[in-house]
């Protein structure tokens, strides 16, 4: 796969990379458990293949992610050679804190749990969940901390991932980030993010396009999966994604291929 550069920060990506969400076990989201085996089996295959993204989160199944990623990467004895690792720093789930104190803690717990000595890239993630949006942007706070570690050398590549669109643009217009993560926003059946794609391109910001498949439903199929970025979804709301299955069937193409090619292609 060709490789595209996250800015000038000297790292290059494949256009395909690997989220490790449900790796980490989070039934609740995901509607399936995944195993320790399971998930470690499934880390080896990504690390052998041509793609070289992994992307994973602090919170993800409580640390299980970022756990079972740093298992499989001291079993091989280190990351492969060229792969990259996203990770992301998170709020404190139960308070819902997110200051500078938090961003360092969590960073520490990433680091730990990946058995790696520094970021390659860094998001500062979900925003809008925290319980002060001011203890992110302020002076001295989350923000200002990850910029600071990117200073220090603990990072490689600051970054932004989340959803919501509206907390999203102010943010991305007020700080040098070198990568943006947006997911579920440009699928077949939302194209919220295309503003935010806008902006990055303008900025020299690269763009991440988390979650192609809605959650899983593109992939997987509606009458499999019965949600819709997470979300329960009635038959209303699943009218869209039938339209595009009965259009697959018609000309023999996988929805899950048709929902991939779209957001490479862009």
């Amino acid at each position: 796969m060709k490789r595209h550069p996250i800015g000038t920060t000297g790292l290059h990506v494949t256009p395909l990379g690997f989220g490790t969400a449900a790796l980490g076990g989070m039934p609740d989201t995901y509607g399936h458990d995944v195993d320790e085996a399971i998930a470690r089996e499934t880390i080896n295959a990504i690390f052998e293949s041509p793609a070289n993204l992994i992307d994973t989160s602090r919170n993800y199944g409580f640390g299980r992610s970022e756990q079972r990623i740093g298992a499989v990467i001291r079993e091989r004895g280190g990351l492969p050679d060229g792969f990259v690792v996203s990770t992301k720093l998170d709020r404190d789930m139960e308070t819902g804190r997110f200051d500078a104190d938090q961003v360092r803690r969590s960073a520490e717990e990433s680091l730990t749990a990946l058995g790696l000595e520094k970021f390659q890239i860094l998001h500062l993630h979900d925003p809008e969940h925290a319980r002060d949006l001011t203890e992110i942007t302020r002076k001295g706070g989350a923000l200002d901390m990850l910029f600071r570690m990117k200073e220090e050398g603990l990072v490689q590549a600051a970054g932004i991932a989340m959803g919501r669109i509206d907390v999203l643009l102010p943010i991305l217009q007020d700080w040098p980030f070198d990568v943006v993560l947006s997911h579920n926003r440009f699928t077949l059946v939302n194209r919220s993010a295309a503003p935010v794609m806008d902006l990055a391109a303008a900025r020299g910001i690269s763009f991440f396009n988390a979650a192609p498949f809605a959650g899983g439903v593109l992939a997987k199929g509606s009458a499999t999966v019965r949600r819709i970025t997470y979300q329960d979804a009635d038959d209303e709301a699943l009218a869209p994604i039938r339209s595009i299955e009965a259009l697959c069937q018609r000309d023999g193409v996988a929805p899950g291929a048709l929902a991939l090619q779209f957001s490479m292609r862009e």
